[in-house]
C-alpha cells in the first residue's frame, strides 16, 4: 500500500529561499499545500488546510515564526518545524517554549527537512498523548473521595460522628464522602446468630 505524502505549510519571507526549500522539500515526497511570506498567513493556512506540519522562518513581517508557532498550537495544534540563520540557544530555548517540535539550521537539504519534519511529527504525538493521559489522571483525580483520618465510631451502633458532631450512620457517612453504594445483606456469624 502507498504511504500517504506528507502535507506541508512553508512560511517563508524570502521568495529565493522559499523556492529551494520547496523544491528540496518536493523531492523527498512532501506535499506543499501553500506558501505564504508571514506568521500571519502560516496561521490562516494551517487553520484552513489542515496540514501535517508548518515549516516556519524566523523572522517574518506581520507576526514572527515564533509567535505564529505559539499560536499554531493554541488554536490549531500542529507539528512545526522552525527554520532559521540564528543558531543561538536563546532562539532555540524560545521556539521550543512556544511548541516547535524541531530546529533546523539554513540552508537545510531536503533529507535533513525530511529527518526533522519526522522529530516534529514525532514529538508533537507524543506530546497529544500525554496531554489526552494528564487530562484522563486529572479527570480521575477530581473523581476521588479518601476517607482518611480519624473517624468517631460509635462501639454500640456503629454510627459515625461527622465534622459537625452530628452521628450518622456508617452508609450515610461512606455514601456522602465516597461514591460507593451499599447492598445489604446477613454475614455467616449474624446469620447464625439472628436464624439459629
Amino acid at each position: 500500500m502507498p504511504q500517504e505524502r506528507i502535507r506541508a505549510v512553508i512560511a517563508e519571507d524570502d521568495i529565493f529561499v522559499a523556492e529551494l526549500l520547496a523544491s528540496e522539500l518536493e523531492r523527498t515526497g512532501v506535499q506543499i499545500v501553500a506558501r505564504v511570506s508571514d506568521g500571519q498567513a502560516a496561521l490562516d493556512a494551517t487553520m484552513s488546510l489542515k496540514p501535517d506540519v508548518v515549516i516556519l522562518d524566523v523572522q517574518m513581517p506581520r507576526m514572527d515564526g515564533i509567535d505564529a508557532a505559539a499560536a499554531i498550537q493554541r488554536l490549531c495544534p500542529t507539528p512545526v518545524v522552525l527554520l532559521t540563520v540564528h543558531g543561538e540557544h536563546e532562539v532555540a530555548a524560545r521556539a521550543a517554549g512556544a511548541g516547535v517540535g524541531a530546529y533546523l539550521v539554513k540552508p537545510a537539504s531536503g533529507d535533513a527537512l525530511l529527518r526533522a519534519i519526522t522529530i516534529a511529527r514525532a514529538r508533537f504525538g507524543d506530546l497529544q498523548e500525554l496531554r489526552r493521559l494528564n487530562g484522563e489522571l486529572a479527570d480521575a483525580l477530581s473523581r476521588v473521595k479518601l476517607l482518611s483520618g480519624l473517624l468517631p465510631i460509635c462501639a454500640g451502633c456503629k454510627s459515625i460522628r461527622d465534622s459537625a458532631g452530628v452521628w450518622r450512620s456508617v452508609e450515610a457517612f461512606v455514601r456522602d464522602h465516597s461514591e460507593a453504594e451499599f447492598s445489604h445483606g446477613i454475614c455467616p456469624a449474624c446469620e447464625k446468630r439472628l436464624y439459629p
